[in-house]
């Protein structure tokens, strides 16, 4: 359509980058109507659970203060709790943040004397001085938890034998990372996900096995809590919130798990019963709604970046045929000089801020210098249009989000534009 070619052009995509584009979404037909087909199904469990719990217009009324006898807020946790089939959920905008939802569950669980063992190697950066690892004022380590790591083989899978050799006496939980953070391995399937929890419960049934989920909702139809996991957590700014939570995370699982979660949010004999909603019940409401097509928009986006810079030479993981397990597109582009401009291209296609130059710089939690480029409506908010990456070797960028599908394309097409302009990429 001439119209649309236009319209490209007059937001900076020239006209062989977008005829590029195209000649890539040709071969995409399939796959995307295999995801719509999931996001369908998602939907559908989703409204299932609201309808099941019986959620009307009382439950968007805003609390303050303590919150007590805050219905809405209390609906929304067993709306959490039915659609992730958990026994109980922790739904709060007091939560900050992923990683701030990891911190209550871990700190929560364990106890001084315990150890604590990831059996996919290195945990994400943020984690590292949650942990301890880094040290760190109020970390586990602080507190009398020790730590363990079981790396991942060399093709990036799971090594079941030293998993099973590092479960100990003292190893009272096991957490899981099933998204790839600043890491080139391989996202983990829910089904990989429940092979590891089977074979720990397997060597110690008392186990708690928490998996980090931030990505990964709503990619496939089934989640790790189906496959044994007590605990899942996630950030409401990532895939559940729909792009319109404002803040908060989640904690879903075992009852028992869920409530000794709920003291370390708030206070010992204090727990669930507390936590004034501040009026964001209708945009957590809603968001956890649109989530599944939020989601697979976002899918759409990454295995449409994934085929295009893998036609163009560039190692991408996952690859453009391989099947997806969370939202995250990881692109090695091999120099700082091609991550700045690829985070140039998706800050210049955002609704929000699209004239700034993203910039890196020394970000709490983490190691390197990060670049980040995110024009949102939600400071942060990585279900939106959003790119980011520590520069360091091998400089790979990481790609997720995308309100709707549309949007998702412009940015990948944008960032394209912004390496042919600069000279670091040809079309092939």
């Amino acid at each position: 359509m001439k119209e649309l070619e236009q319209m490209y052009e007059s937001l900076g995509i020239k006209r062989e980058v977008y005829e590029y584009g195209e000649m890539i979404l040709s071969g995409l037909k399939d796959r995307f109507a295999a995801i719509d087909q999931m996001a369908e199904y998602n939907q559908a469990k989703v409204l299932h659970a609201m309808q099941e719990n019986r959620v009307d217009a009382t439950c968007f009324a805003a609390t303050t203060g303590y919150g007590y006898d805050d219905l809405g807020r209390d609906k929304l946790e067993k709306v959490y709790a039915a659609t992730f089939h958990t026994e109980a959920a922790l739904v709060r905008p007091q939560i900050t943040c992923g990683t701030h939802a990891l911190a209550v569950a871990l700190s929560a669980n364990l106890l001084p004397g315990d150890e604590l063992l990831s059996p996919n190697g290195a945990p994400y950066d943020t984690l590292e001085e949650v942990i301890g690892i880094r040290e760190s004022k109020c970390s586990l380590k602080e507190y009398g938890v020790s730590y363990k790591q079981v790396d991942l083989l060399p093709d990036g899978s799971f090594d079941f034998a030293g998993i099973e050799k590092a479960i100990g006496p003292k190893t009272k939980l096991v957490t899981i990372q099933r998204s790839k953070g600043y890491a080139t391995r391989p996202s983990f399937s829910v089904a990989q996900i429940g092979e590891v929890i089977a074979l720990c419960k397997r060597v110690k049934p008392d186990i708690i096995c928490m998996v980090d989920n931030c990505y990964g909702e709503f990619v496939e139809t089934i989640e790790p809590s189906d496959v044994g996991a007590d605990m899942i957590v996630g950030s409401l700014i990532k895939n559940p919130g729909g792009g319109l939570a404002p803040i908060g995370g989640y904690i879903c699982g075992k009852a028992s798990c869920v409530e000794r979660c709920a003291y370390r949010l708030s206070a010992p004999g204090l727990g669930q019963e507390v936590g004034a909603n501040l009026g964001l019940l209708p945009s957590l409401y809603q968001g956890f709604f649109l989530a599944p097509n939020v989601v697979s928009g976002a899918l759409k986006g990454a295995i449409f970046a994934a085929n295009i810079y893998e036609r163009l030479g560039f190692k991408v993981i996952p690859n453009g045929s391989e099947e997806r397990h969370d939202i995250i597109q990881a692109v090695e582009l091999g120099s700082a000089e091609r991550m700045l401009a690829f985070c140039k291209g998706i800050q210049a296609a955002a609704p929000v801020d699209s004239y700034v130059t993203p910039v890196p710089w020394a970000m709490p939690g983490y190691d390197a210098d990060v670049v980040m480029a995110a024009g949102a409506f939600v400071q942060g908010s990585s279900i939106e249009l959003s790119a980011d990456g520590p520069i360091r070797e091998p400089y790979a960028v990481y790609f997720q989000g995308g309100l709707t599908w549309y949007h998702a394309k412009l940015g990948i097409l944008m960032s394209l534009q912004k390496l042919v302009d600069a000279g670091l990429t040809e079309l092939k």
